[in-house]
């Protein structure tokens, strides 16, 4: 599998602009399908037709949403493993720190011969986790900042 990339673009304007516009003409079009598995396009410079898996298209509206708001889109398969450098540059942290984590049990992982391959999906539940965390700090920071009276005038 070939290493994840670290670091994607963001769309340029007219990107941007032509994400919004098809956004916006893909989800019309979706409600009118009326749950089909697949839907046939056509790619009006070849004049060529596909069918293509509904699921698809509607994840290319999301795609499109983000796009549209000037965000960066990245695509992994949900299953694919990544090495411990790559958790680690994720992660924003070291790739011992990452290996701490694996042994320690927070993050599940797989060992082949030396190495450790860890999970996209697990690597960002963990995130996800370590923001809602970090959420509570924050939240547990200021209750106890206004228990104080910092922010009496």
């Amino acid at each position: 599998m070939p290493a994840l990339e670290t670091h994607t673009p963001r769309p340029t304007r007219s990107e941007q602009e032509a994400a919004r516009r098809s956004f916006t003409a893909l989800e019309e079009s979706l409600r009118s399908l009326a749950r089909k598995d697949t839907t046939e396009i056509e790619i009006e410079e070849t004049a060529q037709k596909i069918t293509v898996p509904t699921m698809a298209l509607q994840l290319l509206t999301r795609i499109l949403k983000d796009l549209g708001e000037g965000r960066p889109v990245q695509i992994v398969p949900i299953a694919a493993e990544m090495t411990t450098q790559a958790a680690a540059e994720m992660l924003g942290c070291s790739r011992p720190h990452v290996v701490k984590l694996l042994e320690q049990g927070k993050i599940p992982f797989t060992k082949i011969g030396k190495h450790r391959r860890i999970r996209y999906e697990d690597v960002m539940k963990y995130r996800q986790a370590m923001k809602e965390v970090q959420k509570q700090h924050l939240k547990d920071m200021m209750r106890d900042d206004e228990d104080a009276g910092l922010y009496d005038s």
